[in-house]
């Protein structure tokens, strides 16, 4: 009996969606919670620990849970420009949002680095 955290290198597609609906309650947190002015520390935090928690769990294979997590937090401010509905992101500006993703790109990167560090470590433990 295979566990759900026990995914094959063939179901990335599961990762990704569980990658996708861990980054939309992020950017819900980002957005909605309390009037959508959350600090900035709390959604690095939530990205750092999600994507640690998935290069932990899956080690290298875990970067599509990974990619999926960040795309949605820029993605949500810039649907949110187009749309012309009001932003907590100032200014509200195609550039800001661009800065926006290169920056949590860099927080993912290192949450998910950190995960499969201790994935990695965790495999190559002897017995007690």
């Amino acid at each position: 009996m295979k566990s759900y955290l026990d995914m094959s290198r063939g179901a990335w597609s599961k990762r990704f969606a569980v990658g996708l609906g861990t980054g939309m309650a992020i950017a819900a947190v980002d957005n909605f919670a309390f009037g959508g002015e959350v600090s900035p520390i709390v959604i690095v935090i939530l990205l750092i620990a999600a994507t640690a928690t998935f290069g932990g769990i899956w080690g290298r294979t875990g970067w599509t849970a990974a990619v999926a997590t960040w795309f949605c937090v820029p993605f949500a401010h810039m649907v949110k420009h187009v749309l012309g509905l009001p932003d907590s992101l100032h200014p509200n500006t195609y550039t800001s949002i661009l800065m926006l993703a290169a920056f949590t790109f860099v927080v993912t990167a290192i949450g998910t680095g950190a995960g499969i560090l201790v994935h990695k470590r965790g495999q190559h433990r002897g017995p007690a």
